[in-house]
This record gives structure tokens, sequence and C-alpha cells, in this order.
């Protein structure tokens, strides 16, 4: 382990936390290292737009990589390293000279090994002696936990592709040292949001940090924190879509963005989308997006200013569609202010043991509730497959009393050993047989619009007050909103167009319908809308005619011949 990491004295209980960290030192799998490995043409073009260009007195520098793994960046980083102290005279103290150039941390045991004797042997080959090759590789790799270990000096760049590992695979005394140490570590963030906080702080003033990692953290909740630091004192220079490009050598389920962060006043961000993954394209992008003017009628880089405000969730989108969003938001309220509702379905930790056929269910009749999954509503109308849920709730509130209820409480015990390992039965034994969530019967009566979670187009089924939505879906209810016209409006291309502004994009170009964006959508007050356009909203819901949702939607904002162009097809045909 490394002796700096254990020489800390702010550790309040070393044991634990230096257990975890030798846990996670030794994980065999991929996926508790969270390691995935990025192209060499990606690697060059990251390099590019941060500046470390042999062309630069590179050896007067100094990078960081903060997780270097098998080396897709770090070795890289030393080719260009090396060329340029050659080119720029190499001297015969080759060690006082590079030593201090990189910093670079690992903590996956193997793989530093592995990765270090790579390094040795790539300096050596550029003619230094194997012993003093040895030695630049000793200063140059730290095995540790880049969290927790000390690195005094501030870097010139850091670069990379942060760890990307879910909080449940970190144990929990080092999860609650990241959260002692980390303000950014916030609600559910993912490894790698520590990890971009820490490397902004080790920047210089002027100093750039080139990521490739998941683009949630700029639009969802659990990364705020981090938005707001980066909007406090830095620059977001550039963004770079990567969804559905084979950046890395493996497919992976995060939907990825190139961010080049500064350590300088804010400004104007430059935005590329989905580039080919071409050494020859990227370098040619690279120069775009790194010009001190851009070229006229380019068409691959494009200029937002005004990317970050706060907290608030980053849009990068386009400026004719951006201009949309913020005159609605001006004009109108959000949905919830409206007089909408939005909600999710019931989690219940356990469905294998809490749902099943609804007639098969067998418990009293007024202990189960008929269950609207995804499946359900597939076709764009309500097709019940016949699922109910178990309720173990009480009426006025709390559990049922077990003994009132001999079916339910024989049908709980016999799934008992499933139900009882959830995390939230373990956590109140005593409450063992609750659902993650409460139900509430009366949402099952109440007509409601149900939205399932991923998908390319927005899918606003509507169900007459039957069936409990499953935790799979989102509804919306109102008491002041007709729900066929509000329908109409959330199948319409403006819905669609909020929730692309602030939803996180997954690959294949779908989106996140979750309740945090369905709410960012704006409509009118329902007393506003005329009676003749509450008729074509309701009329076109009913029919499921999208144009014809979209027509009577684009009425209802008052859209502009623009704005309906900027939301693309014909404006002829929109009118």
């Amino acid at each position: 382990m490394n002796e700096l990491l254990l020489r800390q004295p702010s550790l309040p209980d070393v044991c634990p936390v230096m257990a975890a960290v030798g846990e996670l030192a030794h994980a065999g799998g991929i996926e508790e290292r969270g390691a995935i490995f990025t192209r060499r043409e990606v690697v060059e073009f990251i390099l590019d737009l941060v500046g470390y260009t042999i062309d630069q007195p590179l050896h007067k520098l100094s990078l960081l990589e903060p997780s270097f793994g098998d080396g897709d960046f770090l070795l890289p980083v030393i080719d260009r390293l090396l060329c340029a102290w050659k080119a720029h005279g190499k001297t015969t103290h080759p060690l006082e000279t590079l030593g201090g150039c990189i910093r670079a941390v690992e903590l996956h045991r193997d793989t530093f090994s592995h990765t270090r004797a790579a390094v040795v042997a790539r300096i050596a080959d550029a003619g230094i002696a194997v012993s003093v090759a040895s030695a630049i590789a000793d200063a140059w790799l730290l095995h540790g936990d880049f969290l927790l270990t000390p690195l005094p000096d501030a870097f010139d760049m850091v670069i990379g592709n942060p760890p990307y590992v879910r909080q449940e695979m970190i144990p929990a005394a080092l999860l609650a040292e990241y959260r002692s140490r980390y303000t950014t570590m916030y609600d559910r963030a993912d490894l790698y949001i520590p990890f971009i906080e820490r490397s902004l702080g080790l920047l210089k003033k002027g100093g750039a940090l080139g990521f490739i990692c998941a683009d949630r953290w700029m639009k969802n909740r659990y990364g705020g924190p981090l938005r707001a630091l980066v909007d406090k004192g830095y620059h977001l220079k550039v963004h770079v879509d990567m969804t559905d490009t084979p950046a890395f050598h493996v497919e992976v389920t995060a939907y990825p963005a190139i961010t080049v962060i500064t350590r300088e006043k804010s400004g104007v961000t430059r935005l590329a989308h989905r580039p080919a993954i071409d050494r020859a394209a990227l370098t040619n992008l690279a120069g775009l997006l790194t010009a001190k003017k851009l070229p006229k009628d380019h068409g691959e880089v494009r200029e937002l200013a005004g990317v970050t405000a706060g907290s608030e969730p980053w849009l990068l989108e386009s400026p004719d569609q951006l201009a949309i969003v913020r005159r609605l938001e001006r004009d109108f309220p959000a949905i919830e202010e409206a007089g909408c509702k939005v909600g999710i379905g019931v989690a219940t930790g356990a469905d294998r043991a809490f749902i099943g056929q609804f007639n098969a269910l067998d418990v009293e009749d007024d202990r189960k509730e008929p269950l609207v999954m995804t499946r359900d509503i597939m076709s764009g109308t309500v097709e019940w497959r016949g699922y109910g849920v178990i309720n173990p709730f009480a009426t006025g509130g709390g559990l049922v009393d077990l003994a009132d209820y001999p079916r339910l409480k024989r049908y709980l015990e016999a799934h008992k050993e499933e139900i009882a390992a959830r995390h939230c039965a373990k956590k109140t034994p005593v409450n063992w047989y609750r659902t993650i969530d409460r139900i509430t019967p009366s949402l099952t009566r109440k007509p409601k619009l149900l939205v399932p979670d991923i998908k390319g187009e927005s899918h606003i089924v509507y169900e007459d007050g039957r069936l409990y939505p499953h935790h799979n879906l989102y509804f919306i209810t109102s008491d002041e909103w007709d729900l066929r016209s509000l329908q109409a409006v959330l199948l319409s291309a403006i819905a669609r167009l909020f929730i692309a502004t602030y939803s996180t994009k997954m690959r294949g170009g779908f989106l996140r319908f979750q309740a945090q964006y369905l709410r960012r959508i704006r409509v009118p007050r329902w007393k506003d809308v005329p009676a003749n356009l509450r008729r074509e909203l309701k009329t076109a819901a009913e029919m499921q005619d999208l144009a014809a949702c979209n027509r009577a939607a684009f009425k209802l904002y008052g859209l502009t011949a623009e704005e309906k162009a900027a939301l693309g097809g014909s404006v002829d045909q929109q009118d």
C-alpha cells in the first residue's frame, strides 16, 4: 500500500478505511474497479484539447493522471513527453528533468505492477538507462487511492477516464471517508464525481482538465454540487458528446462525453457532437475546438454562452431550441405549478414475492391492487396482463396487523426468506413485510397518464383509474387539467424538447422520462386554455394523432414560424 497513504494523520478510523482500500486494491473484476479502456485516437484527441502537444516544452509542464489503469492515457502522454524532450534538446540528467513532469495514481495492485513495467520499458526505449528509467517511473507512479493519496503540487493538466463505480460497490467505511472529504459526493453520486472535484482542485491557475466520462452529472440531481463548483471557479471550455461512438474498446452502458474544464474566468463553451473515431478527423476537430477564432461555415463546432448557471443542469442543445425553452420557461408555469402531480409507481424490493397474477394472489381482497407495468402499455393503450401487487399498508397509516389478515400472513410468511433479506427489512426488522414505497389504494382509482422511463419519443398512455403503477412507470394526475388534453401536450414535440434539454441521453438516442425531467415541462393553466383548443387537444390524443397533437400544442404555446421550424418539419404542415 502507498506509504504516503498510510502516513495520513487525518483518517479518524484508519483500520476500516485501510481495509476497504486494500479490498478494492485487490478487486479482480472490471466492474468492481470501474475500469473502461479508451481508444488511442480518443486519448490523442483529449491531449490535443488540453494543449499537451509535442510542439510545447512538455518537460516544463506537470500532468496528473488520477487512475492510470493499463496506461491508455499514461503511455501516450509519455510518448509525447519524451518526443518533446528530445526535440527541445534532451539533457544528460533525465531523472532531474523528467521526474516531476508526471504524477499518475492507480489503486489496483496487479494493474499497477503491469503498467509500471510497461512504463519502464517505454522510457528505456528512448535511450535512457534501465536503472534511471526505473527511478523515473517510481517518481511518476503512485500506488494508492487517488481520493486519499496526498498530492502536494498543483498541475498544468489533468487527463484521463475516471472510474465509474456506483456507491453500492464501495465499502461503507470508505464511502463515509469520501463523503467527509468531498462536498460533491451528494445523493447517489458515482465515484467519478469526487474524482472530478479533486482533479479540479489540483489545477494550477490557467490549467486544464480533460476527462472522458459519463455525462449524467451534467444534468441529473446528484451532479448539482459539482456543477455549482464548476460555475463558481472554472470555465467549461469544451464539451464533445461521445454517445453512440466507439470511444472505448468495449461497449459501455454509460453515456460518455469529453469535457475540458479550465481554471480561469468563465466564457463561451465550444460544442461538438458525436465525431467520427478517426485520427485525422479528430485531429481536425481538435484544431477547431482550440482555435483562437472559429472559421466561418465549418459546421462541426458550435459556440454557446451561459451553459453553466450554478447547480442548474447544463443546457447543451442548439441555440434556437434553447431559446424556445427559455421563452416557455419565462411565459408558462411548471407542470406541477399548473395543478398536475408527477409521481413514480411502487417499488417493492422483492417483486417476485409481492407481485403475481392478481387472481392467484391468495390474500384478502383489500390486501392487493391490480398493477399496471411497462409491458401493459407498449401499444400506446392499456392492455392489462392481469398482474397485481400485495398491499401491506393500513388505510390510516402504518402496516396492517397480520393477525387481522390470516391469508395475508400465510402468504407473506411463505415468502419471508426473500422479503426479509431486503435492506429495508434488515434495517427495521419489525416492519419486515413492508414494500419499499407506501401503497395508496386511492391512486388505483384515480385517472392518470403513464410514462415509461426510457423511450426514444414521448410515450404517454392514458389509464382511466383501474390500475396501480409499477415502479418502472412514472404517472401524472391532475384535479385541474383534463388528462386527455394534457396527454396531447405531452405527446407533442414541445414536451420532448423539454425532456431532451434536461435529460441525460442514452445509447441509441433514447431519453430518460424521469420525474425530475417531467417536472421541467411548462404548461398553461387549464383555465387559460380556450374551449375550442381544449377539444382539439383532447381529440388529437384520443386519435393518437401525433401531427394533430403538435398542431394543437403549437397553438397552445403561441409558437412563431421560426420556433416551429427549430423543432423540425415543415412550417406549412404544422400550421
